[in-house]
């Protein structure tokens, strides 16, 4: 997680072609051409990743209420939590941060919870850490979740020996002392560690370093975190936040090879000059539904350069980008620990997860990994808790929609879109990408972020026949619609009915502010 804008970022001032079709602009309705006969690559699950930090309500009292807690809980875990997260089958959780990973020492979260050391977690709200909530707690959760671990850890604060010792401690089989710390612990197996992030921010929070002294701490960490058993364990570096292609630059000459993937944080802010001055939540004007639209987008961008960059030292691609920092940052909600960055989740959420889902599917060769900041209470968060209330947000409906894209094939696509305009802002108003899932059915997603207009709609299929359409709908009716504790249902998906097919082509009239799933049988 971010803490301050540490650093001015630099741009690039050479011309990268675009990795994906630009969108050409048309009058009226749009038009998507579906290329099914050049089919494209897989995209992971793992894109549709969560992050899971020790801020605020995340961990606890969002993930971990404790066995004695009247919360209905699996030994601490909260049920109303892992049975939602389960329903959208997140695919792997990053934690412990974030800001927090760089100053936590993994030996405070082991052992008996009573004789853990109380901390205090400086960089959110300055409130105690009483660690109830490690490793083992953290492990537990993935493997109820069935979901794999991405571990960040401590370059910030910590040493090589003390991340050498925590994989091993977390992989090694029986027979080490670590190994048998473990299962004092009650783990006797090793645990599956199949990502570890190489510190987080290290621009910034974890450390604000220059890139070349951060890529060599980057090589000694990775040289001596060694996974044990038969599974590798993938390292990831401490990326580029923004258009920081500079640092890009330099962790792939003197870290690519060390490496296997490089991760990228970008934060969409309505309000964008300011970290102090994001912008609301909720009630906020139309002005700043548009912002937040145009600030969305440029993640395509940012990815298309930093996959140049990349391409330079690995032309054939095999190291991941790995967004695992991603969504949208207001300011806190009223009444709230600034620390604790609250904030509600609305049909505008929704939208963005939409138009960030849609580039992620079209940067596919790249892009295998992601991480929306964060999965409960916090910032964009799938699911909001209160006490022994639970309520999901529109953002959790749309990866509710997008399951079919969990490692299907990516289908090329030609649009043409109509445009939306608002003061000093034009962006395309319709998004869109096309998938065939693993049993071979051929998903189209479409995303119309035009908060007034319906939109028509016309698909055509390249290499594929569909003899049936139907679908699913996330809309409402009010740029903020949301969903709370008392009404739980407001921006929910219902079944979308406005698809016809005719001669070999699908119509459809997008509404306003929607994010809609076609299924073609």
């Amino acid at each position: 997680m971010r803490g301050k804008y540490l650093r001015t970022l630099m741009t690039m001032g050479c011309a990268l072609a675009m990795t994906v079709p630009a969108v050409a602009q048309t009058t009226g309705g749009a038009t998507v051409t579906v290329q099914a006969d050049r089919p494209g690559p897989v995209m992971n699950r793992q894109v549709f990743g969560q992050f899971a930090e020790h801020l605020g309500h995340g961990i606890y009292g969002g993930i971990w209420v404790g066995e004695g807690s009247p919360i209905p809980n699996d030994h601490g875990y909260r049920r109303d939590v892992l049975d939602a997260l389960k329903a959208i089958k997140v695919p792997v959780v990053r934690w412990p941060g974030g800001c927090f990973a760089d100053e936590y020492h993994w030996r405070d979260g082991i052992g008996p919870r009573a004789k853990r050391p109380v901390k205090i977690n400086t960089n959110w709200g300055g409130v105690d850490e009483d660690n109830s909530f490690g490793t083992n707690e953290f492990m537990g959760f993935a493997e109820r979740l069935g979901a794999e671990a991405y571990i960040s850890a401590n370059v910030g604060s910590g040493t090589p020996a003390e991340t050498s010792e925590w994989v091993e401690y977390m992989t090694s089989p029986n027979g080490s002392t670590l190994a048998g710390e473990r299962a004092a612990n009650g783990h006797p197996a090793p645990f599956q560690v199949r990502y570890l992030g190489i510190g987080n921010e290290l621009w910034g929070c974890g450390g604000n370093m220059r890139a070349e002294y951060a890529a060599d701490l980057t090589n000694r960490f990775a040289q001596f975190a060694k996974a044990g058993g038969k599974d590798k364990m993938l390292k990831i570096a401490s990326g580029p936040s923004d258009e920081d292609y500079p640092w890009t630059e330099t962790l792939m000459k003197l870290s690519g090879k060390y490496i296997d993937g490089l991760s990228l944080h970008y934060y969409t802010r309505p309000r964008d000059k300011d970290w102090n001055d994001k912008g609301a939540a909720l009630g906020f004007p139309e002005s700043e539904w548009a912002t937040t639209m145009r600030n969305t987008l440029r993640i395509d961008e940012y990815i298309t350069r930093h996959s140049a960059i990349m391409d330079k030292y690995d032309p054939e691609k095999k190291k991941w980008l790995v967004v695992d920092e991603w969504g949208t940052w207001y300011d806190p909600a009223p009444g709230s620990n600034p620390g604790f960055l609250v904030q509600q989740n609305s049909l505008r959420d929704a939208v963005v997860a939409g138009l960030n889902l849609n580039i992620f599917a079209h940067h596919a060769d790249r892009v295998k990994m992601a991480a929306i900041a964060q999965m409960v209470n916090v910032l964009q968060a799938m699911l909001l808790t209160d006490g022994a209330k639970m309520v999901k947000t529109p953002t959790y409906w749309v990866f509710d929609l997008y399951k079919p894209w969990q490692d299907a094939t990516t289908l090329p696509i030609d649009l043409q879109s109509p445009l939306y305009r608002n003061g000093d802002v034009t962006v395309p108003a319709i998004s869109a990408s096309a998938v065939r899932d693993t049993a071979g059915q051929v998903h189209v997603a479409l995303v119309n972020l035009d908060p007034h207009r319906a939109i028509p709609v016309s698909i055509g299929l390249a290499g594929v026949r569909a003899g049936t359409v139907s679908g699913r709908i996330v809309t409402g009716t009010a740029m903020d619609a949301h969903n709370s504790f008392e009404a739980p249902d407001v921006v929910r998906p219902v079944a979308f009915t406005g698809a016809r097919i005719a001669g070999g082509a699908v119509t459809a009239t997008l509404p306003a502010m929607s994010v809609v799933v076609l299924d073609l049988r």
